[in-house]
């Protein structure tokens, strides 16, 4: 009979969890989806790109809510078993209370290492795939990204100016600026402009203007009726290179010991084989550490918060108070195990308190949840 009162108490508490995280990350999601509507528009990309940008994202906001999703969980459905007086079952068969601390402890190890498997690999992955397609990608809608009366500079090394752009996108009195090195520029003034795409090279076909060349001290200037501005070889000014959030696990773990001479704990050389592997990027390469392998043993204690709810019963003239103490009392670590990643120094041995943070507090909790329940066995 035990073993279904727990194999049931696994189920309520794991498919409320799922479903609540679930359903968070997807409203989470649209709204993040919207705001890359951006990509496309304001950068002229390509829709698969938007789609598979959109999506490739998913998996670091389910990792991010996963958190607070589960310690919620748990909390509502502890509170729930309260109320409904399911929790006497337990009681008139024997279970005691740290029984099912213990319990819990068991499911909290699978939900630790699933959160570091998500953290460690797939999120990395994810967001390194999510920024490979726009490195790879190009341009599509040139015409998207001009807003009129707005100086856009979209596209690397050019500045274009609209005054006013119609329905069909055709432009009025542009002003373009090249530069096409330090001492080289180009600037165009036209009174329309009109994209192309002839033989699948991109146009901005411009007409009445003039085209005014600096060549180091030497400045030259043509007028025309009609004039090609080619865009089949310029890039955006997104940003394409790999961040430290994409670099993989392994390699963040073999830059912390190539950087650092382990003995005095002082960055002594870079790794240039290994990408931002450097002393100046030192300090995000261990806040990648700390927030991938450090902040999921947080899990653990948000799991256990809950069951303060089982120390006292709904008949308990201050229950409400320790329902708001408790839930509060998870917000806070939530927000403490996100808050401490600021505090992570260039300095390893500076580090080592605010590692074993969450170890000192899950053996404080387990301490006092052992002799809570052992003296009210007694």
């Amino acid at each position: 009979m035990k073993k279904i009162l727990f194999r049931k108490l696994l189920f309520d508490y794991m498919s409320f969890f799922f479903i609540a995280l679930l359903g968070s990350s997807i409203v989470v999601w649209v709204f993040q989806a919207v705001n890359f509507l951006d990509i496309m528009i304001d950068d002229g990309r390509d829709y698969l790109v938007y789609i598979s940008y959109s999506l490739l994202n998913f998996p670091k906001i389910f990792s991010k809510l996963l958190p607070f999703v589960l310690f919620f969980s748990l909390f509502y459905v502890t509170s729930k078993y309260e109320y409904d007086n399911e929790l006497i079952i337990f009681w008139n068969f024997g279970i005691n209370k740290i029984q099912i601390v213990n319990f819990i402890l068991k499911i909290s190890v699978f939900l630790l290492l699933f959160q570091i498997l998500f953290t460690s690999f797939i999120v990395p992955k994810s967001q390194d795939l999510a920024r490979s397609f726009l490195r790879t990608s190009s341009v599509n809608y040139f015409g998207n990204f001009i807003k009129p009366q707005r100086f856009n500079d979209t596209i690397r090394g050019v500045t274009i100016y609209s005054e006013k752009k119609d329905i069909q996108l055709n432009l009025y009195n542009l002003f373009l600026k090249k530069q096409i090195n330090s001492g080289n520029f180009e600037i165009t003034y036209a009174k329309k402009g009109i994209f192309k795409e002839i033989k699948d090279a991109p146009l901005l076909v411009l007409y009445d203007g003039e085209t005014i060349t600096g060549k180091g001290d030497k400045i030259t200037n043509f007028s025309f009726s009609k004039s090609d501005f080619s865009l089949l070889s310029l890039e955006t000014n997104t940003t394409t290179f790999k961040k430290t959030q994409e670099v993989s696990t392994i390699n963040i773990l073999k830059c912390i010991i190539s950087i650092y001479d382990l003995k005095y704990n002082e960055p002594v050389k870079e790794n240039k084989n290994i990408l931002n592997c450097t002393n100046r990027n030192i300090k995000n390469i261990l806040k990648e550490f700390y927030k991938r392998l450090i902040v999921p043993l947080y899990i653990p204690i948000l799991m256990m918060i809950p069951l303060i709810l089982t120390t006292s019963s709904k008949e308990n003239a201050n229950y409400s108070k320790l329902r708001i103490i408790t839930f509060i009392t998870g917000l806070i670590i939530v927000i403490f195990s996100e808050t401490t990643i600021k505090f992570i120094s260039e300095i390893l041995k500076n580090n080592i308190s605010i590692i074993i943070i969450p170890v000192i507090l899950f053996i404080i909790f387990y301490l006092i949840f052992l002799n809570k329940f052992n003296f009210k066995k007694k």
